[in-house]
C-alpha cells in the first residue's frame, strides 16, 4: 500500500486519556494528522474504515486487546505502516516482543514531547522515503545468491519464494544488499535505517537482526547469510 500524501497521518492508541491527550496535542504541533482511539478493538475497526495511516502509536499494555496484538494485527495488513510502541521502564520483555512482532521503535515513558516527535518523524521519514522510491520505481532490483529484493515493490524474494518484511527489515536488507561481505557496525546500521539523530538504542539493530535471520535463513540458529562480526556489527555473505 504505496501512498504519497502531504498530510502525516498517524493513529494513537491508549487507553490512559491524560497520556492520549498529551501524545495528540504534540503530533498536531507537529504537522500530524492525528486521529485517535482509547482501546485496540477501537483502533483496528479505525484502521479497517481508514487503512491509510502512515504510522501508528500503540501503548502495550491495554485491557482487552493490547497493544503488541494490535501490532501484529496491523503488520500482518500492511507490512510499509511504521508501528511505534509506547512502553514503560518495566517492560523489557514487552519492548523486545514488539519489536520481534513488528514495530520499527520504542518510546519509554515518561517521555518529553520533543523525544516522541523526533522518534516519530524518523518513522515518518522511512515510510515516506519507502512510497517516494515505489512510486518513481527508484531502481528495480539488487541480487544476491539466492535472493532478490525488488527495489521497486519492496520486496524480498528467496529461491523465488516470496519474504515478509517490515520497511525497517527491508532497509536493512538493502543495507546489507549494497555493501555485501562488508563489516557494518551496529552504529553503521542505525544511522544508515534510523538516521543520524535517531535518540534510541543501538540494541534495535539487534532485535530487528534476529527477526531478519528467522525470515531469510535456513536455520536461524546457525546463520550462513547474516553474520556477527563480533564486536563490531553485521555483514551480509550470499
Amino acid at each position: 500500500m504505496c501512498r504519497l500524501t502531504l498530510m502525516k497521518k498517524i493513529l494513537v492508541v491508549e487507553d490512559e486519556a491524560a497520556i492520549r491527550e498529551f501524545v495528540v496535542i504534540n503530533l498536531q504541533r507537529a504537522g500530524y494528522d492525528v486521529t485517535e482511539a482509547d482501546c485496540g478493538e477501537k483502533a483496528l475497526q479505525v484502521y479497517e474504515t481508514d487503512p491509510t495511516f502512515d504510522i501508528a502509536v500503540l501503548d502495550i499494555m491495554m485491557p482487552g486487546i493490547d497493544g503488541i496484538s494490535v501490532c501484529k494485527e496491523l503488520r500482518k495488513q500492511n507490512n510499509e505502516i511504521g508501528i511505534i510502541m509506547l512502553t514503560a521502564k518495566t517492560q523489557e520483555m514487552d519492548k523486545i516482543t514488539g519489536l520481534m512482532t513488528g514495530a520499527d521503535d520504542y518510546v519509554t515513558k515518561p517521555f518529553s514531547p520533543s523525544e516522541l516527535v523526533a522518534r516519530i518523524d524518523a518513522v515518518y521519514r522511512r515510510v515516506a522515503l519507502a512510497q517516494m522510491r515505489a512510486k518513481n520505481k527508484f531502481k528495480e532490483e539488487l541480487k544476491s545468491g539466492e535472493f532478490i529484493l525488488n527495489m521497486r515493490n519492496r520486496t524480498l524474494l528467496k529461491r523465488g519464494e516470496l519474504v515478509e518484511l517490515t520497511q525497517v527489515e527491508f532497509q536493512i536488507m538493502e543495507y546489507f544488499f549494497s555493501n555485501p561481505s562488508t563489516a557494518l557496525s551496529r552504529t553503521d546500521i542505525l544511522n544508515h535505517v534510523w538516521g543520524d539523530d535517531y535518540v534510541g538504542e543501538e540494541k534495535i539493530v539487534d532485535v530487528n537482526i534476529r527477526r531478519l535471520r528467522m525470515k531469510v535463513e535456513d536455520e536461524p540458529s546457525l546463520p550462513r547469510h547474516i553474520l556477527t562480526v563480533w564486536g563490531l556489527g553485521y555483514k551480509w555473505e550470499a
